[in-house]
């Protein structure tokens, strides 16, 4: 097992750690994501948790957690998240987010606005300085409006392409049927709240991949003299 997926791992774990008996819980998607709820899993079949019940994010996550024997609740059907726990692409010093590599952040977006409770798990390489250097910014967008919205996002200064499929013809297509536009502004991003407000304001738009004043805890993985830890981080 390599460094990385060692440090998935861990940070899965760790946060598997902070649940307690009858907690709904949002289970988020991506790679770490997964290890979270196989690690989950294994709790709930050994008796060590019990009683909780999870809202999935993606239908990724949504398989996942039925095939392993967790309980499932529709997003539409709570009123309140205790805890949620998802991954990020990129996370700052201010605990903003850019989220869905995966194409779901809608959902996520969605579950973690509703959870009394929202802890990020990343591996070290995820923490940046200054958000969409490295990882573009998606945003979802009607399919029959991508044209305009693209123009409209262009004169906030972002270089936008659709995402295309990998292993079929043409672009991705959402859990919610839509398109998605990645973003790059040439500097990053340094005012995310603005950013994130302006964008869900363009007609046509259904949400970006801004997570702002959501996250209350992140849990990192990272190497220190050659062995793999968990750190806390806290708000600066």
């Amino acid at each position: 097992m390599d460094l990385q997926t060692q440090m998935k791992h861990a940070v899965a774990q760790a946060a598997v750690d902070k649940i307690q008996n009858g907690m709904v819980l949002g289970l988020g998607s991506g790679s770490t994501a997964a290890l979270m709820i196989e690690a989950l899993a294994q709790k709930i079949k050994s008796g060590v948790i019990k009683d909780v019940v999870g809202v999935t994010t993606s239908f990724q996550g949504e398989v996942l957690a039925a095939e392993l024997g967790i309980p499932l609740k529709s997003l539409s059907s709570v009123s309140q998240i205790d805890l949620a726990i998802d991954g990020a692409d990129e996370v700052d010093s201010s605990f903003q987010l850019i989220k869905g590599g995966g194409a779901c952040h809608v959902q996520e977006k969605l579950v973690a606005a509703l959870a009394k409770k929202f802890i990020v798990v990343v591996d070290s390489t995820k923490i940046v300085e200054r958000l969409n250097l490295d990882f573009k910014l998606p945003v979802e967008v009607l399919p029959s409006a991508w044209k305009q919205v693209k123009k409209t996002l262009e004169d906030l200064g972002g270089v936008g392409q659709l995402r295309m499929a990998q292993k079929k013809a043409g672009p991705i297509v959402t859990d919610q049927g839509n398109l998605i536009l990645d973003l790059t502004f040439q500097n990053g991003i340094d005012q995310p709240e603005q950013l994130e407000s302006q964008i869900n304001n363009i007609p046509g738009v259904l949400e970006n991949g801004l997570f702002v004043n959501l996250t209350d805890e992140v849990l990192v993985g990272k190497v220190e003299n050659e062995v793999v830890v968990v750190e806390s981080l806290s708000k600066i």
